[in-house]
């Protein structure tokens, strides 16, 4: 392969990812979404080549670990791509490359797939569908990826037969709810891609637990705009498991207090009342949820970044975090946004951005959700240059995972 110079990130370049679950809800990986932000205005004579380069300098520069952790990346690539053989540059243990369902099964894209399995990368199949002219796509596969959505049942059913017959993994993509994911598992799907662990699954007539509402109650106090600070430190100590696990976040490396903290007051003393109600509400969602983890990382996510982005609109930061942290309430508590949020003393700002992503953390909130879903288009058309929402999200990314690795630890989750 000829060898040249990579060139720099076009900073216009949109990255997110999308989860990929195992059959235990626990992250098996991630697709790695992309969008060149001059692909719609700049002429270039190969565009898919041109955007898959983007996209790959982009994630050599950021580092895949960084953006995929220690699970699987799922990469698009084009036919070009293949041909070309540029995705050697990509690590092989941590990468999975995906086969647009545009590329026709020609001898050289086959020949070039067989040369990507035998280097050691794996292989996925993208929106398949079984038809006689692509099957031979299947004895080079490693995955097969099912747009559950663009299939009726029966449809559904014929797939997975023929697909069984193949020595491929199946993974259902675009399922969106637990009734689509139950239907997936039982029929075999090993892996799971879609935003079914962001919706509560909310049964008629059915009240929140005595001890889910002593968590909301407990999320009410905290969020009450008068708490003094004493009695913020008071709340706290009064729960040991929290005071525990509060000490040790604001001793880790994503707080990087300056010194040591060995008391609660002492925490509320030196980061003051908003970061510690903000940690404290974390906390207690991340202990207290027995959701997948990935649901925490999310509502992490997206407190850091609302954060940023008030604050670059003059807006109220803490009320931003606020705003991101409890977009994802009623998944926690399956219940209703609107039930949950009657018991919290929260901001008017607050709360219509929540139940009705209106005023300007509602549009920052909504901003930050499209991005989360690779929804360019919403995005582009946002207040807020690419560049910049691209920067927030991977400081964004990497705090989230920071705050995980000291409040998450033994948790199993």
């Amino acid at each position: 392969m000829t060898s040249t110079a990579a060139p720099s990130i076009n900073h216009s370049v949109l990255v997110g990812r999308q989860a990929i679950f195992d059959r235990q809800k626990e992250v098996f990986g991630y697709e790695l979404l992309y969008r060149d932000g001059q692909t719609n205005s700049a002429q270039v004579v190969d565009g898919d080549e041109a955007t898959a380069r983007v996209m790959v300098n982009t994630f050599l520069e950021m580092g895949i670990d960084h953006i995929a952790g220690t699970g699987q990346a799922f990469i698009n690539m084009t036919a070009n791509f293949f041909l070309s053989q540029n995705y050697e540059v990509l690590p092989k243990n941590n990468v999975v490359l995906e086969v647009l369902e545009s590329i026709e099964p020609t001898p050289l894209v086959m020949q070039s797939l067989a040369r990507a399995r035998q280097l050691g990368y794996q292989i996925a199949l993208d929106d398949f569908i079984v038809r006689d002219s692509h099957r031979a796509l299947l004895e080079v596969a490693d995955f097969v990826k099912v747009d559950i959505l663009a299939l009726t049942s029966q449809q559904l059913l014929e797939q997975i037969d023929v697909l069984k017959q193949y020595p491929v993994r199946l993974l259902a993509e675009k399922v969106e709810d637990q009734e689509v994911f139950t239907l997936c598992y039982e029929q075999g799907f090993e892996y799971f891609q879609g935003y079914f662990f962001c919706k509560p699954q909310i049964m008629e007539g059915v009240k929140l637990s005595g001890n889910r509402m002593a968590i909301v109650l407990l999320l009410a106090k905290l969020q009450d705009p008068d708490i003094k600070m004493e009695d913020l430190e008071e709340l706290v100590e009064n729960d040991l498991s929290l005071s525990l696990k509060l000490l040790r976040f604001v001793n880790s490396a994503s707080v990087g207090l300056p010194r040591v903290v060995n008391s609660i007051g002492q925490a509320v003393g030196m980061v003051g009342t908003d970061r510690m109600r903000q940690w404290a509400s974390l906390l207690i969602l991340a202990n207290n949820s027995g959701k997948p983890s990935e649901l925490m990382r999310i509502a992490l996510i997206r407190g850091r970044m609302c954060q940023g982005l008030s604050r670059l609109q003059g807006e109220s930061a803490s009320q931003g975090f606020t705003v991101g942290l409890f977009s994802v309430l009623d998944a926690y508590f399956d219940c209703e946004m609107k039930q949950l949020l009657a018991d919290l003393p929260l901001a008017s700002d607050i709360l219509l951005a929540l139940t009705e992503r209106q005023g300007c953390l509602g549009e920052i909130l909504a901003c930050v959700i499209s991005y989360e879903r690779g929804e360019w288009n919403q995005v582009e058309s946002s207040r807020f240059e690419p560049q910049v929402l691209r920067h927030e999200y991977f400081l964004s990314a990497e705090w989230a995972q920071e705050v995980m690795n000291a409040t998450l630890a033994g948790k199993g989750k």
